[in-house]
Formats: structure tokens, sequence, C-alpha cells
């Protein structure tokens, strides 16, 4: 019986190959990546408040923290104002 390959199986080998982690565990790492890469701007900007706000932070400091990681993402979105960043939050 023929295996179903997904398209991501020439990543998971090599990751089963160059590390200790089990096929089961590369294929969960690999989702858990491409998930995070497929994060709109919205929902990263609405993810980074949660985690920084149950940290402790302020919003004052919250935002420029989320300004400043913006441009570090894999497809930089367009500079946002602190503005803009707080209606992603709060509408």
């Amino acid at each position: 019986m023929l295996e179903h390959r997904s398209s991501h199986d020439d990543l998971i080998d090599h990751l089963v190959r160059s590390t200790a982690l089990q096929r089961g565990e590369a294929a969960r790492v690999v989702l858990d990546v491409l998930a995070y890469f497929d994060e709109t701007t919205e929902e990263f900007v609405r993810r980074r408040h949660r985690e920084l706000q149950s940290g402790g932070e302020v919003n004052a400091t919250i935002f420029e923290r989320i300004a400043a990681e913006l441009p570090h993402r894999a497809v930089a979105p367009p500079e946002l104002s602190l503005r803009q960043l707080r209606r992603m939050v709060y509408g």
C-alpha cells in the first residue's frame, strides 16, 4: 500500500535525519512553523499584545515593542503607527 506523502515530506525527512526528532514530532514542528509564518499582521499584533500584557507590560511599552518587532517578521508589513496598532487590538 502506498503511503500518502505531504508536500513537506522532504523537510520532515531532513529534520528526522538532522535532529533527534521522530517523524511525528518533526511533522508537528513543520506545521507549527508554517502556522507561525502564516499569521496575518493583525493576528500577530493581537497575539503579541496578549502575551506582553499577560507578562505585566503596559500598553505604552507594548505598542512600542510590537512596532519594533514588525519589521523583523518574515514578510514585514508596511510601517504601522502606534494608533494603527491600537486599533487592531481594540477596534
